[in-house]
């Protein structure tokens, strides 16, 4: 650290003294300009103001009287003789001290007499820097010849190189002063930080330090390698964490899965192949605030499950570019690397015109399949123009995937939801040799449910290209193999669950996902510190906390969650005043219709069941509508006694996850 101040100081001494130099330099330069264009000055003004005195004395042919007039004018300041020539450069009269010095006619005077115009030169003479103004003089008939005079221009110099030293003693006065500030500022503010950055680098490494003490201390000066620190301490934590799960599920002979073991088979299982997954949406999204850009993890649980592979195996991910300042972060190929910090995997962006968007994601996508697939007493709504825009988002979608795998033998692809139905059956077609597997993250309805859809054939053609279709549950499977037997030629295998269609057999099997909830659970164990704070940023006194979490969507049964809520405070009165439920909601496609209506008919009714029961500074209902991220979510989950999930139909996953993420607390 000394070294580094050392050098720090040394860097900054000769830094400043450059400067101070050029500094210098430039002044005396400007300097010596001044005196220069003033001596020019002067010595015009004197040659014009003799020039009529000598012509007369000229004419006169009086030379004794051109001496005198010339000696009588050679005391003034700085100045060293005048002379006076006739038109052959021969001298007619000169002052004393300078005909010692001057014998012939310098050559400014000879320029003067060649080319009949003013002129003037520095230049050095008998060894002493000179300066020479020069004129013509005339009669009215006739060139008499010019009139020289000659200033002492030392002086000029003198004066340089006395600002040259006063400017250079301030400079390594600066220089000292500066030298010691900086010494103080480096002593006080970077090697104490510095310091106790590298204590609390040890604690982490030797393993003392807590995992809840993870932020890194005193480094807001280096705000980038703060960042990249704090990185490589929470990776660090991550890794030790990881081999002492490890550790102990070998220890009591467990299967759970860990990212650790993700890794290792899917490497195995991949082998020189890659794994492309195909969503609509993106994982990390970048929207422009003001002049700066920033980006955010949408939330939604499809990331969540989805992101740990993708670290995993260095897969790509295709994705829908949705953010404002999503254009201005990819490189020339539309691609990324993310995560931001730690890049682990390639995002690859594709972009969509606003019709592409309303007519396949807002009206196909949501208008259609999702209330449809729902059975949520939403009518779907199937316009032929949703329809084409549909074909052709998918068309895009498999074109960009197909660019991207070009260079990769036997790929694994995994699509994403309902959003891409026709997909597998586009990759398929011109890539037999690809191993294409879909997730349907939504429920499958029944046969006579599904049979509204007017393209329900061309669906379940496209879903049939794949290699393996996956649902959250076995009865969604049924439901599907159902519908394929109803609607497509085909050869249903019930035992196995398999279709053959074209000589080609897609499996049709259950995959309840979740979410890697190892690390929340453990902390879940010690009682959360900021639970109180929590409550004071929400302007609420509560003893008991019930948190939800979901989007604004019909198909969640917030409405009916509230009215519950509402009854369990008529059923037990007792937890009035100490009761609050926060339900964070995520705004969603709320330029459609229903869900406009719905997020209005949310807010009146959280705002009806608290003006019943609101009390001082307790009220029974928290309605948070806005976008969170995972970390502003955590403390709720680590504060709440219990979470809510009440959704009418969705994926069993979801009470899974959540049951895993959330820990009922003693006394609940």
């Amino acid at each position: 650290m000394r070294l580094l101040s050392a050098r720090l100081i040394i860097s900054l001494i000769v830094g400043v003294m450059l400067v101070s130099l050029c500094s210098s330099g430039y002044e005396v330069w400007i300097g010596k300009r001044s005196l220069r264009r003033d001596m020019q000055r002067r010595a015009e003004v004197l040659a014009e103001s003799l020039a009529r005195t000598v012509e007369r004395d000229i004419e006169k042919g009086g030379s004794q009287t051109l001496r005198k007039t010339v000696q009588r004018f050679a005391n003034r300041e700085n100045l060293m003789g005048m002379a006076v020539y006739d038109p052959q450069g021969h001298a007619i009269a000169i002052t004393t001290d300078l005909a010692a010095k001057m014998g012939d006619a310098p050559p400014v005077v000879l320029e003067t007499l060649k080319e009949n115009h003013a002129a003037d030169a520095f230049q050095r003479l008998a060894d002493q820097p000179v300066h020479i103004a020069v004129i013509p003089l005339y009669s009215p008939d006739k060139f008499l010849g010019a009139l020289a005079v000659v200033h002492d221009a030392s002086y000029i110099r003198a004066q340089s190189l006395h600002v040259w030293r006063e400017t250079f003693l301030s400079g390594l006065a600066q220089v000292i002063l500066i030298a010691l500030i900086t010494l103080l500022i480096v002593r006080w503010s970077i090697e104490g930080p510095i310091a106790r950055t590298a204590h609390w680098m040890k604690a982490l490494r030797t393993g003392r330090m807590p995992s809840t003490r993870i932020g890194v201390p005193d480094v807001e000066l280096f705000r980038p390698l703060a960042r990249e620190v704090a990185t490589f301490a929470e990776s660090l934590n991550t890794a030790r964490t990881a081999a002492e799960r490890e550790a102990r599920l070998r220890v009591e002979g467990q299967s759970q899965w860990t990212a650790e073991r993700l890794t290792a088979d899917l490497r195995t299982r991949l082998g020189t192949s890659r794994l492309f997954v195909v969503s609509n949406r993106e994982p990390y999204i970048h929207m422009r605030n003001g002049k700066s850009i920033q980006v955010s993890v949408p939330s939604s649980g499809l990331v969540t499950a989805l992101e740990p592979v993708l670290c995993a195996c260095d897969g790509t991910w295709l994705a829908h570019g949705s953010g404002t300042a999503d254009r201005e972060t990819v490189d020339r190929h539309n691609r990324l690397a993310v995560p931001p910090d730690d890049p682990r995997y390639t995002l690859r962006r594709i972009w969509l015109t606003k019709e592409e968007e309303e007519g396949y994601y807002y009206g196909f996508a949501n208008e259609g399949l999702w209330p449809l697939c729902h059975i949520a007493h939403t009518r779907p709504i199937f316009r032929a123009s949703d329809w084409k825009q549909y074909q052709s988002v998918n068309r895009k979608f498999a074109d960009a995937l197909l660019e991207e795998m070009k260079d990769t033998e036997k790929p694994v692809v995994l699509v994403q939801d309902y959003h891409f139905a026709l997909l597998p059956r586009m990759i398929k077609q011109k890539r037999p040799d690809a191993r294409v597997a879909i997730f349907w993250h939504i429920p499958w309805p029944n046969p006579e449910a599904f049979g509204i859809c007017p393209w329900q054939r061309e669906l379940v053609d496209g879903l049939l290209g794949a290699d393996l279709v996956g649902f959250h549950i076995q009865a969604h499977c049924t439901n599907f193999l159902q519908t394929a037997d109803r609607v497509m030629e085909s050869r249903i295998d019930w035992e196995h669950f398999t279709i053959q269609r074209l000589g080609h057999v897609t499996t049709v099997q259950p995959f309840p996902i979740s979410v890697n909830a190892g690390d929340m659970t453990s902390e879940a164990e010690a009682p959360y510190e900021g639970r109180s704070t929590l409550l004071k940023n929400l302007d609420v006194e509560a003893l008991f906390l019930g948190v939800g979490v979901d989007r604004l969507d019909y198909t969640k049964g917030i409405l009916e969650r509230f009215l519950a809520i509402e009854r369990f405070l008529e059923k037990y009165p007792r937890y009035l005043g100490q009761f609050t439920f926060v339900q964070i909601g995520a705004p969603t496609r709320n330029h459609l219709k229903p869900y406009h209506d719905l997020e209005a008919e949310i807010e009146a009714e959280a705002g009806r069941i608290n003006w019943r029961f609101q009390k001082d500074k307790w009220k029974p209902i928290v309605l948070l509508n806005r976008q969170h991220s995972h970390r502003e979510i955590e403390p709720y989950y680590k504060s709440a006694d219990l979470c809510l999930v009440t959704s009418l139909h969705d994926g069993i996953w979801w009470r899974r996850s959540l049951s895993q993420l959330v820990t009922t607390r003693a006394g609940s």
